[in-house]
């Protein structure tokens, strides 16, 4: 079983987070979830709370999917099932959309939607923020993230813009999270580009903010995706939006899972 924390009622909504992050990423947004959904959000296996698959199987994003699957098969949640993802977790999303476990997606800053000589920078990016975030001491990484100008300097990028206005316990835990990440190299190494995508028939919304510096044009191919899949462009987002636009994020999601 996945590690999971939930709130709300009525019909589930699977919250999925993005590579060295864990479910606190959607911390933000829940109570406004909530309001409508039962909202499930899990720490994917190797982050958070969740320990890495069992058994030596790789961290291949269908080998996350058919852990996620067993997951929800045991707590009971009938399939399919609404899902929304960021990053990493919008992939698998897709993937899920792509088997026919998942009622509806909406994918945020979806990873995967590249040729593989395309992801290089983003690889580049994530590589560097993870060892630096190993190397800095935790005590250093706490006292760095209770100052507003100094959020925003180290999560600009890796986050968003406007990273500045999150909570000091907020911007620690995503430091923490991505230092903690063990699973993080293997994971990175094993996600290869989404195909088969053209064949989902059910309502897929993407979102690429005007600010994610993380996926560039080059990892927003359109062509992998079926032709009745919403595609939005919110401009004040980076790659991980729900701290700078929770209500923004929210009400995406809500609409798109409708």
């Amino acid at each position: 079983m996945w590690y999971y924390e939930e709130q709300g009622s009525g019909r589930p909504l699977v919250l999925l987070h993005g590579i060295g992050m864990s479910g606190a990423a959607w911390r933000p947004v829940m109570p406004l979830l909530a309001q409508e959904r039962r909202a499930l959000v899990f720490d994917i296996a190797g982050f958070g709370e969740t320990p890495p698959l069992a058994g030596g199987v790789k961290p291949t994003i269908p080998n996350l999917v058919d852990a996620l699957v067993d997951t929800l098969t045991q707590m009971g949640v009938d399939l399919p099932v609404d899902m929304a993802g960021n990053s990493q977790g919008g992939y698998m999303a897709l993937e899920a959309a792509r088997r026919g476990v998942a009622r509806s997606v909406v994918a945020i800053s979806p990873a995967g939607l590249w040729e593989a000589h395309t992801a290089a920078s983003a690889r580049l990016l994530l590589h560097a923020l993870y060892l630096m975030s190993r190397a800095m001491p935790l005590g250093v990484t706490r006292a760095l993230m209770r100052f507003a100008p100094l959020r925003e300097l180290f999560l600009m990028f890796p986050v968003s813009p406007g990273s500045g206005r999150m909570p000091a316990s907020d911007a620690i835990r995503v430091s923490e999270d991505l230092a903690k990440a063990t699973a993080f190299v293997e994971t990175f190494s094993c996600t290869e580009p989404f195909t088969g995508g053209q064949s989902i028939t059910v309502p897929l919304t993407v979102a690429f903010g005007g600010r994610d510096w993380v996926l560039p044009s080059s990892c927003r191919r359109r062509d992998k995706l079926p032709e009745h899949t919403q595609w939005v462009y919110p401009p004040r987002w980076g790659h991980v939006p729900m701290w700078v636009d929770p209500a923004g994020v929210a009400s995406l999601i809500l609409e798109g899972t409708r």
